[in-house]
């Protein structure tokens, strides 16, 4: 019972109630921003979206915990005004006969304070139970950065001349200007960066020696990038809410979706920078092996692996499935964070509470009858019709209950009996009518309650499944949700049948979530793409238009529904294929997409071209694969071989046979 010692018991009931109004709050913050995170294709937008999330789950509670500070300090000042207080309170100084007869009515000392006790007792043990977590985690943090310290300060050395004028190189690249500091270490798998105002780079020994020269520096690219964006004072506040808020699983939740999307961003500085996507997912491959890294610091190796290395080669396609799943689980989520929040504020004020602020916030009766012209009071005040005394119990039933019942007996009438109070409050809350009920049921639908009522939150009406049958799609209680907020119809569905789009209730709703209008299905056969609806989505998603089917037909490329979007996801553009077809080659689309992944550009070509070599498309291919480049043709030719050909620098590339013993 320390905390309920220290902590005055207005502001102990004010956490209490707080901590509890936290859980439906941070779940429905983490359903609006995992909404909102499926619908953005950035990494870096849905990087700010989750921090926002989470600082908007800080606030919630803090917010939460005035407010109800403010109501249980009025809620004492009621209770203290019961008889036994105003009676003793007339003693001691005059008090107005109208204020004794405002509460002459109400007993709090026998209903009010057994509750308020009861609650106080209960929300003391959640905070104290609350308060031991938070200081398990506080210590765990406080723990964790200073073995990082420790470990800094022991095992750490400066880094050598050529990797410091590389690190200088990317951050003067990068624009910092901040006084970084690079060292080697042992103690570490990965490169990582610690540190918030003074930022040091740690560089292992694994990473400098397993790592080429290219996949070192992007790794060192990456964890500047972290410096840049300032990624170590937002991972601090991270683990900040997490110490504070360790019992809601959103927040776990969200701060792994934060992580990875940080990941995600400095993976794409890092590529941008260093321009060689294919490297440095072999170096994520490779420091995945050597996975070690503390929780508290910037490592390149953080993150799921796969994801990572798909994203950075740019093969990932988030299905549009998925994305409809993601959007409806949020919707429902959302959906019962609101209804459990509106049932536990009901429990926040008992009835007799709340009767009594509203008699207080009502004038007291005043009979001027009973007053001497002089203003001296001569006579008891008797009750008159124009302002009778308040004589009844606060809690007594109002004369409206039997509308109450009246609605219970017709829900039973429908089908819907043994409903308990929540499920009656929360069906009256969002007008879920006997009529409602029996017109879904007459369209075949027989929903329990919890989908009743998120039917009737999202509007779907009788008409709206009947418009949806008339098209002919039969879809379940759940699909119809989903259909109704993504906005598709009946009338959308019929459109994209005329279209020649052929969908089910499922691909129908991805269709909707990307945006799929029946006027960009008619736009793609016009440009010759004849598409099924999962091309359809997949297309859109890469945002395939009209106008870039058109520019690859005027390159003289008519690609299928496949290939158009492997060329968008690759970034084969008309203005590519003209410069390739500029030098005298004439590759077919699977072959501009093989150039692309390769990173074969028109002035490598011409590099080629220029030292005199002549070559198909599968030659270029296989020379960008192993790496001839200018500067090995010209090493090749300082041998004195004679009557090169690229095939046989691609042998000689293969069999290490110009390679010096630093590249040994």
């Amino acid at each position: 019972m320390i905390a309920g010692i220290i902590v005055s018991p207005i502001a102990m009931q004010s956490l209490g109630w707080a901590l509890l109004h936290f859980l439906w709050q941070g779940t429905a913050i983490a359903a609006l921003a995992a909404g909102a995170m499926t619908l953005c294709h950035r990494a870096s937008t849905r990087y700010l979206l989750g921090v926002a999330a989470l600082a908007l789950m800080l606030l919630a509670p803090l917010a939460t915990f005035f407010y109800f500070r403010q109501m249980h300090s009025t809620t004492a000042e009621i209770v203290g005004a019961s008889p036994l207080v105003v009676a003793e309170q007339r003693t001691k100084k005059s008090v107005a006969p109208t204020k004794v007869a405002q509460y002459s009515s109400f007993e709090p000392s026998r209903e009010i304070l057994p509750w308020l006790v009861q609650t106080l007792l209960v929300q003391t043990w959640l905070v104290q139970a609350w308060l031991l977590g938070v200081t398990f985690f506080s210590l765990r943090s406080a723990g964790g950065f200073l073995l990082l310290e420790r470990e800094r300060r022991k095992q750490s050395s400066m880094v050598s001349p050529r990797v410091f004028e590389v690190c200088h190189m990317l951050q003067r690249r990068l624009g910092l200007n901040r006084a970084i500091s690079y060292c080697e270490c042992k103690w570490l798998q990965a490169p990582a960066v610690i540190g918030w105002f003074r930022p040091i780079v740690f560089l292992p020994a694994t990473a400098l020696t397993g790592l080429s020269d290219e996949q070192l520096e992007a790794v060192i690219a990456h964890e500047l990038a972290h410096i840049q964006r300032f990624d170590p004072f937002v991972n601090v506040f991270q683990v900040c809410v997490e110490t504070l808020l360790f019992y809601h699983p959103a927040i776990w939740w969200l701060n792994k979706k934060i992580r990875a999307e940080r990941e995600h961003c400095c993976d794409d500085k890092a590529v941008a920078l260093c321009g060689n996507a294919v490297e440095y997912a072999r170096a994520l491959t490779l420091m995945e092996e050597w996975r070690s890294a503390p929780v508290f610091a910037m490592a390149a190796n953080r993150g799921p692996l796969t994801e990572r290395i798909v994203r950075v080669l740019g093969l990932k396609t988030l299905g549009a499935g998925v994305r409809g799943i993601g959007l409806t689980g949020s919707v429902l989520c959302l959906t019962a964070a609101l209804v459990a929040g509106d049932a536990l504020l009901g429990l926040v004020h008992p009835p007799q509470v709340r009767a009594a602020q509203e008699l207080q916030a009502k004038p007291a009766p005043v009979d001027r009858s009973s007053q001497s012209p002089a203003g001296n009071a001569t006579s008891t005040p008797k009750p008159s019709a124009a302002h009778p005394q308040i004589s009844e119990s606060p809690t007594s039933v109002p004369s409206s209950s039997s509308s109450a019942y009246s609605y219970i007996d017709a829900m039973k009438a429908v089908g819907l009996g043994d409903l308990t109070v929540d499920q009656l409050i929360a069906m009256k809350i969002q007008d879920v009518t006997p009529e409602y009920v029996r017109a879904l049921q007459e369209q075949g639908l027989h929903p329990d309650v919890e989908t009743l009522i998120a039917m009737r939150i999202q509007g779907v009406t009788p008409e709206y499944v009947h418009g949806l049958r008339e098209s002919g799609l039969n879809p379940d209680q759940n699909q119809l949700i989903a259909l109704k907020v993504q906005g598709a119809d009946g009338e959308y569905y019929r459109a994209l049948k005329e279209a020649g789009i052929q969908a089910d209730v499922n691909t129908l709703i991805g269709l909707k979530v990307q945006g799929v209008t029946p006027e960009y299905v008619r736009e793609l056969r016009a440009a010759g793409v004849t598409a099924t609806a999962e091309q359809v989505i997949a297309l859109k998603v890469q945002d395939v238009s009209p106008e870039y089917l058109k520019g690859l037909h005027e390159q003289g490329i008519d690609p299928r529904a496949e290939d158009a979007i492997a060329m968008r996801v690759q970034d084969v553009t008309p203005e590519y294929i003209r410069d390739v077809r500029a030098l005298g080659l004439k590759p077919s689309a699977n072959e501009l997409i093989a150039m692309r992944v390769q990173d074969i550009t028109p002035e490598y070509i011409k590099a080629l071209q220029t030292a005199g070599f002549k070559f198909g498309i599968n030659d270029l291919i296989s020379a960008k694969v192993q790496d001839v480049t200018p500067e090995f043709i010209e090493r090749a030719r300082k041998h004195g071989f004679k009557d090169l050909t690229l095939q046989k620098l691609i042998q000689l590339r293969q069999l290490g046979i110009l390679d010096s013993k630093a590249d040994i």
